[in-house]
């Protein structure tokens, strides 16, 4: 059995979403690109929460705050898509669903 050594980590660089996919580029020029429907959660993400991704550890890892969802690059290039059951799925879709109220400091709460 062999094994896959890296020459050196990949890291990110810049992150683009369409409709349909995430293409990540990398610092060493190449850009890796997969389905959104490996990430379930992006997919379900509106195009401001999509936007607003931030890199990790110098570009290890990318992480959407707004979505609770980080994406390594190392296994990104493994071919790993989420892990997520879809039972943790469904949960994270119906709070997303549930409407907010302002509290009486004026920060949103859930119901």
């Amino acid at each position: 059995m062999t094994t896959l050594v890296l020459e050196k980590d990949p890291l990110a660089v810049d992150v683009r979403l369409s409709g349909k996919d995430l293409t990540i580029q990398l610092s060493d020029g190449r850009s890796v690109a997969v389905p959104l429907t490996w990430y379930p959660r992006l997919l379900n993400a509106s195009k401001t929460e999509r936007r607003n991704w931030r890199l990790l550890g110098g570009g290890y890892a990318i992480e959407w705050p707004d979505l609770d969802e980080h994406i390594g690059v190392e296994g990104l290039l493994a071919g790993r898509s989420s892990g997520e059951s879809e039972r943790s799925l469904s949960r994270w879709l119906a709070a997303r669903a549930t409407p907010t109220k302002k509290g009486p400091s004026g920060s949103r709460k859930r119901k």
